[in-house]
């Protein structure tokens, strides 16, 4: 195998962790998790963590960087990247494949490209002063600095304010900055049509919401004393299920809503591969149509 590293991605409800997890089987591998929320203990029908997709044929596939902290703490990149490392390092050590698998494209930039970050501490005095401003002046600092982040970070105050923080560190603290290595890899992508994604995404919903207990998974994390503001900062199911819990939104409107919002996010992760493709990284696409067989046949057909 040339790669030392085969990545699988795509926007969400196109079947990666299913993928993931019998590639994992057939090459004796092992998962690492590229998903900004599923390192969350307790968030796991709204993250959609499909932990049983981990067993295949009775064999238990070994996965990392899932359910390593609890909710209601804040994770970023660069613990992300220190994570991430950590596994890698200790899966090719016992001589096994690393395949790192999510949507989120941050993550997956941050390994790919390389990019480099640091440990950045919180500047109480200049939180403060964002905190004056509005979401169109934040947006304007963020640009200034021409940060890389995350398609959320724009749209919830918290978290521009956050990646100003950073990238205000960063600007003024580049000596300290430490390359990310290189790693060698293949990618490779998971593609349906857009109406095809968003039935999905809508059957997946309906599926999580009457069937799954989703909405009983929020109503546990705030029983066991996470502060609803900080599910709301969580987006998308934890912020809309929250406000229908508080009685903010009704049933209806709340699945219209979340419905919506996460078939915006769905386009934002297209938008970003695309946006890796023009930077230079190759993506293998796959029709999502294909079986599962033919997938895996494909994929190690590249390998």
């Amino acid at each position: 195998m040339n790669a030392n590293l085969i990545v699988i991605l795509g926007p969400t409800a196109t079947g990666k962790t299913n993928l993931a997890a019998r590639l994992a089987y057939d090459l004796d591998a092992e998962i690492i998790s590229a998903d900004s929320r599923q390192v969350y203990r307790g968030m796991d029908i709204g993250t959609g963590k499909d932990l049983a997709d981990f067993v295949v044929n009775g064999k238990q596939i070994p996965y990392h960087l899932i359910d390593i902290v609890d909710a209601g703490t804040e994770y970023n990149v660069f613990e992300f990247q220190k994570d991430f490392l950590q596994a890698y390092e200790n899966i090719v050590s016992r001589n096994k494949t690393a395949i790192l698998c999510g949507g989120s494209g941050l993550y997956i930039d941050a390994v790919v490209k390389g990019y480099r970050f640091l440990e950045v501490p919180e500047n109480t005095a200049l939180r403060n002063q964002l905190e004056q401003k509005s979401i169109d002046e934040l947006n304007a600092i963020l640009l200034s600095y021409k940060a890389i982040h995350n398609t959320t970070d724009s749209i919830y105050k918290k978290r521009i304010i956050r990646a100003i923080e950073v990238a205000k560190f960063q600007a003024e603290n580049e000596a300290l900055i430490r390359d990310f290595p290189k790693i060698n890899h293949v990618i490779f992508g998971i593609d349906f049509d857009r109406e095809t994604i968003k039935k999905r995404i809508t059957q997946r919903l309906k599926h999580r919401l009457e069937h799954e207990g989703m909405i009983d998974e929020v109503k546990q994390l705030i029983a066991n004393g996470v502060d609803p503001e900080k599910l709301k900062f969580y987006g998308l199911e934890y912020k809309l299920i929250t406000q229908y819990l508080q009685n903010e939104l009704n049933y209806n409107d709340m699945f219209q809503k979340l419905n919506t919002s996460i078939h915006q996010f769905a386009k934002r992760q297209s938008t970003w591969f695309r946006k890796m493709e023009k930077d230079g990284f190759h993506i293998h696409w796959i029709d999502g149509n294909l079986t599962l067989e033919e997938k895996l046949s494909l994929i190690k057909s590249m390998i």
